[in-house]
């Protein structure tokens, strides 16, 4: 009826050589685990193994753009379920050719413009390679504000937004450049700027000139 003879007791592995085979595998596991696997994909090197071989960069990229994507899911999932405003960019230039020396921002802001509620300002940020960093002026509905940005170091990542109580997100557009210039004319109350992402692989250093209607403006990440 069989094929071959069953084993004895004698030939079956003892219950202390299970364990200590089961050990091993344990062992075997945890380091693959804490050496290749939390590295590579969680961007986790407690050994500093990963790191020499280029696993942590990897999965701290990897962690990043996951979490920039549920960023931008539960953004775009707020403003569908928002209605009342405009999905239009209201960028009035589109972005300078990449190289393009920076266009001067318009004249220091006369006594009657400050009256006005027109103020001007220069932000330099400089960030470390895989950064984030986000600019935002408060500013009316309606209000204007002239702009030009401008990388030092390489091309940076960038999304022009929005958002105000009861709306997260609200998007003027993106894309990569070394700089970009124009008219920003906001859609509603709120905070309105940008979102920069050095992805370049060393410092960056972004300079932003900034002249119109907007009471404040400053740095929230």
């Amino acid at each position: 009826m069989y094929n071959a003879n069953r084993p004895t007791r004698d030939q079956l592995p003892t219950t202390a050589e299970l364990l200590k085979s089961t050990g091993i595998a344990a062992v075997v596991a945890g380091a693959i685990l804490v050496t290749v696997v939390l590295p590579a994909e969680y961007g986790v090197d407690p050994t500093r193994i990963g790191s020499v071989f280029g696993l942590t960069e990897m999965g701290q990229l990897k962690r990043q753009l996951a979490l920039e994507a549920e960023a931008d899911a539960a953004a775009e999932a707020a403003a569908g379920q928002t209605s009342g405003v405009a999905a239009a960019p209201p960028l009035t230039s589109a972005p300078a050719p990449a190289g393009t020396p920076a266009a001067p921002i318009a004249q220091p802001v006369t006594a009657d413009a400050a009256a006005a509620g027109v103020r001007s300002d220069e932000t330099v940020i400089e960030l470390a390679p895989n950064q984030g960093a986000e600019l935002k002026m408060d500013m009316a509905e309606g209000a204007k504000v002239r702009f030009t940005w401008t990388s030092n170091g390489g091309a940076v990542n960038y999304d022009t937004h929005a958002d105000r109580p009861g709306l997260r997100y609200h998007g003027y557009g993106k894309g990569t450049d070394l700089q970009q210039s124009g008219e920003l004319t906001a859609a509603f109350t709120g905070s309105h700027g940008w979102f920069w992402r050095n992805r370049t692989g060393q410092t960056v250093t972004i300079t932003v000139r900034t002249e119109g209607a907007y009471t404040e403006i400053k740095r929230v990440v």
